[in-house]
């Protein structure tokens, strides 16, 4: 529903940058927040960039009513010339939208949008400056590169918090080690806004689609399905989910393991399942759009990132009632934060992800009365209405 402040306002135009709208937690939110937002007097121009080789695209989410523009110079990638060309079209794009808001999403999105926002507001803006927000949604300093491009993006971020307004973090632990450990922005720029789904499908999950979505993927009602999601590529460790598997293979001969995505790593992932000897029991799945009928198939979800920022994979199985098993990094203790919905276990140690994982096979009780407090979890702290919430909080604290 509109609020009562949206009713008596001229829709507010949002221009949101994310880098692109390949499969994973950024696109969805900058997608629904584009959507949602409307009817509570924000009109947004969503612009994004080019996908990757071999990532999957959510653009077929994007409803009608979202106005886009694609900036083909905006890549993941560093290239100082496709990095100009993105900036001078996102400077032209300002220009012509006249934002109040500059809603940033993702690193390199957030480098080009603010960076193009910072010099609009010096030059055509300084009547009326467009507001700048920035979203992280996990960080890519830690983990992701060697440790001297860590230092020059950590100092980059840091000039670019200066010329942020409000700096929106999805979970406390991140917000901290961004403050603290990496000196990015002041205290008083942070906002925690955690992540919001639209999870009723998920949440509608019963027996009886379980039943479903087995048949239509082929597999028998008496398997024991093992699954995760996610890009193949090497922060992921789908290694790891592998060699987990392989033990859990030895205990339960009715186990099957399920991958959801895809990647530069596709060839090898598949070269190592045979080496291990359970290639008969694995299924690559690719990117799926319908992933109700991938988690109505499950029986246990494992994660075996080696970094996480909020993991979506992980909300979205616990609102389908199945319960997680995954490696303790990052923010996954945002999500798993009580024993009752998950187990956690060590980065790295192979046989105690997979000692949790067969212990919820061996026991059917455990893992339906786990599952149903994992959904009522996650369904009251991760919903869409309380993120809608939020973000709006946001906005019109800066407006007003």
């Amino acid at each position: 529903m509109p609020s009562d402040s949206a009713i008596l306002r001229a829709p507010t135009r949002i221009v949101r940058f994310i880098t692109r709208l390949n499969i994973g937690g950024p696109a969805i939110q900058a997608i629904t927040l584009s959507d949602r937002l409307t009817d509570r007097g924000f009109r947004t121009l969503l612009v994004y960039g080019r996908l990757g080789d071999g990532e999957g695209d959510m653009g077929y989410l994007l409803p009608e009513s979202v106005r886009t523009e694609d900036v083909k110079a905006l890549r993941r990638p560093i290239s100082p010339m496709n990095d100009a060309r993105a900036l001078v079209h996102c400077y032209r794009l300002l220009c012509r939208a006249r934002p109040a808001i500059v809603h940033t999403h993702t690193a390199k999105a957030g480098a080009i949008g603010r960076t193009a926002a910072a010099i609009y507001n010096r030059t055509v803006g300084r009547q009326s400056p467009a507001r700048i927000v920035h979203t992280y949604h996990g960080h890519v300093l830690d983990g992701y590169f060697s440790p001297r491009t860590e230092r020059r993006l950590t100092s980059a971020e840091r000039m670019l918090a200066r010329s942020t307004d409000a700096i929106i973090a999805i979970s406390p632990r991140i917000a901290g080690e961004l403050l603290h450990e990496h000196r990015i922005g002041r205290a008083e720029q942070y906002r925690i806004v955690p992540l919001g789904f639209d999870l009723s499908p998920l949440m509608a999950i019963d027996d009886r689609a379980r039943r479903t979505a087995r048949a239509s993927l082929g597999i028998g009602g008496h398997s024991h399905v093992v699954t995760t999601v996610g890009r193949l590529t090497a922060i992921k460790q789908h290694q790891l989910f592998l060699r987990a598997a392989r033990h859990i293979a030895d205990h339960d001969p009715a186990a099957l393991f399920v991958i959801a995505g895809d990647g530069e790593l596709r060839s090898e992932l598949e070269a190592l399942g045979s080496e291990l000897g359970i290639r008969d029991r694995i299924r690559f799945l690719g990117w799926q759009r319908e992933m109700t009928t991938i988690y109505a198939a499950t029986d246990v979800f494992l994660l075996t990132s080696r970094n996480e920022g909020t993991p979506v994979a992980l909300i979205e199985s616990l609102a389908s009632g199945v319960p997680g098993v995954s490696t303790d990094v990052g923010g996954v203790r945002d999500v798993i934060d009580s024993c009752e919905i998950g187990v956690l276990a060590p980065f790295g140690d192979e046989e105690a992800l997979a000692r949790a994982v067969t212990s919820l096979l061996d026991d059917e009780g455990r893992r339906r009365t786990m599952g149903a407090k994992g959904r009522a979890a996650v369904g009251a702290r991760f919903g869409i209405d309380r993120l809608l919430d939020d973000v709006e909080r946001v906005y019109r604290e800066l407006l007003d």
